[in-house]
């Protein structure tokens, strides 16, 4: 599988500039970070969450664990990792658990963890399980400029 066309059609129309990073096919987002040799905290990777009132995206770094009553209290929602099969549905272009992080250009609220804005350069799926996009900061917040940020998740031990 090629890029997802959703969020091939956002780098465009963002002008981002970013590298296409092949890897071995991975199933985890820390074998992911493994299998391209890169830094967990740098690769954000895509959660969908949801309750009553739908889906919402929250993106961490693969290195990082989701606080999930923090991002309860930060959206004033209940929510729940959403079930799989849910999450074909919506991200109809991307493999099963390669989500972009740019969940806002398939319709839903996004959030994304500000520790993945102190970093240099960020990773993340393209939407299969062998590539990554991989963007400088700037260019990374400039694509998630849409998305709300917050303090969400913490690091594993």
């Amino acid at each position: 599988m090629a890029m997802a066309g959703t969020l091939a059609g956002r780098l465009s129309r963002m002008n981002s500039q970013f590298d296409i990073i092949r890897h071995p096919y991975s199933l985890s987002s820390m074998a992911t970070a493994q299998a391209a040799h890169v830094p967990g905290n740098r690769l954000a990777k895509t959660l969908l969450l949801e309750d009553e009132g739908g889906y919402v995206a929250v993106v961490i770094p693969s290195s990082h664990h989701l606080q999930m009553s923090t991002i309860c209290e930060m959206t004033g929602r209940k929510l729940v990792l959403a079930h799989e099969d849910e999450i074909r549905e919506v991200f109809k272009d991307c493999d099963l658990g390669a989500i972009p992080p740019c969940a806002m250009s398939y319709g839903m609220q996004t959030y994304v963890d500000e520790s993945l804005f102190d970093e240099p350069e960020v990773w993340f799926e393209a939407g299969d399980h062998m590539e990554l996009v991989h963007m400088q900061r700037d260019q990374f917040m400039t694509l998630m400029s849409d998305a709300e940020s917050g303090k969400f998740s913490h690091r594993m031990m």
